[in-house]
């Protein structure tokens, strides 16, 4: 199964990783976008470094990382850094879609 994940918010991280992580356990391939005041949570190593986990894409709206005045120096190169665009190929592409 594909598995997209949202993330608008930059709260609930431990629940998105526990999903990722128990998603990943049961051999499914992830998809997450961030967006909004979600890309604050790619400073956080606990979450940027999700994207180096084998079976995970993650993509960012650049335009909400602007925004948000997140620095993207730094980020895994695993990262994309991307738009909207991203966003509805996660969803296209996806099986199941989860949002936080």
């Amino acid at each position: 199964m594909k598995l997209g994940i949202l993330v608008n918010t930059d709260k609930h991280l431990d629940h998105i990783i526990g999903m990722v992580k128990a998603a990943l356990g049961r051999g499914h391939e992830i998809t997450i976008f961030v967006m909004d005041t979600g890309t604050k949570l790619l400073s956080n190593p606990a979450f940027s470094e999700l994207s180096l986990r084998h079976g995970v894409l993650m993509s960012f709206c650049d335009l909400s990382a602007q925004k948000e005045g997140v620095k993207k120096e730094g980020l895994p190169d695993k990262i994309l850094s991307g738009s909207q665009y991203n966003n509805a190929v996660m969803v296209h592409d996806s099986d199941k879609v989860l949002v936080f």
